[in-house]
This record gives structure tokens, sequence and C-alpha cells, in this order.
């Protein structure tokens, strides 16, 4: 008696004692005790159990520390982009001075700023900062009249008087 109706093929024809059994049976059927590996299943077990931490181990090393290592070069580069955007912008403003300098009036510039070159005629004026007024006065005539000086120009102009 065939199993299958759809095909005209024959199949043979399992003996009794494999009637009805599934194909893992050579999987799920126990190793004899002459075939086995180990003798012992004590030292079966902890073999077992040796070789997963082994893959354990090795999953982790592949899969797992490379996540650390991975966010710290995403922050690394939104480092190094920054750096890169500053030398760029730095990059730019020396151009610009590079092209300002190679005309006839910035050369002219560079060179009264950097060896103080006059052209003929022009006469040297160094101006000097004003030092800073000093603001403790002692009491008395002519100073008490400073002092409120000093306090209407810091105040600034006085408020419009409306009617």
């Amino acid at each position: 008696m065939s199993r299958s109706k759809t095909t005209s093929i024959k199949r043979p024809v399992l003996p009794s004692s494999k009637e009805g059994s599934s194909r893992l049976g050579d999987i799920t059927r126990s190793i004899p005790v002459d075939k086995r590996l180990s003798r012992r299943p004590k030292v079966a077990l902890f073999a077992g159990i040796a070789a997963l931490a082994v893959i354990g181990t090795m999953a982790a090393a592949v899969f797992v520390l490379p996540i650390s290592t991975w966010r710290e070069q995403d922050d690394d580069l939104e480092q190094r982009q920054t750096q890169l955007d500053a030398l760029v912008s730095v990059n730019g403003q020396l151009a610009a001075e590079v092209d300002r300098l190679q005309t006839d009036d910035g050369i002219r510039e560079a060179a009264r700023e950097e060896i103080g070159y006059m052209q003929t005629g022009e006469q040297r004026r160094s101006v000097l900062p004003t030092p800073p007024l000093p603001a403790d006065l002692p009491d008395g005539w002519p100073y008490n009249v400073v002092t409120e000086i000093f306090a209407a120009r810091t105040a600034g102009p006085a408020p419009a008087v409306t009617d």
C-alpha cells in the first residue's frame, strides 16, 4: 500500500519497526556506551559546559565588546568633525588674507603694520591710550564739583520734564 496518493512513483515499504517513528530518531535515540566520547557522565557534562563557555566568550568578543568601541568611535568622529569645521573656517580666513595681501594696497598695509613702513611725506605719530581717571577724589572744593561731573556723565542724560 502506498503512502502517497499524488505520485505514481512507488515508495519502498518501511519495515514495521520504523513505522510511525520520526526522522529525528537517530538524534533523539541514546548513544551506546561503547560509542560515547566519554564513558563517565560527569566528565561529559563538564566538557559540554566548558564548550558552551568558550562559545559564549567567543560570541561576546565578536558581538558585544565591539559595541563600546563603536560608540567611542562615534563620539570621536563628532569631535574630529568639530575640529575639521574649525580648521576649514581658519583656512578660509587665511585664504582671504592671502588674497588681500596679493594686492598693492594689501602689501602696503601689511608693511605698515609689520615693519612700520612709511611713504615719503608721511609723519609718524604715536598716540597712547589715555589712562583711566581716578574715581576716588578727596572731599573739598574743586574735587566735589569734579565728582558731581563724573556722576552726571555716568548717569546719562536727564529725563525730559513734561508739563
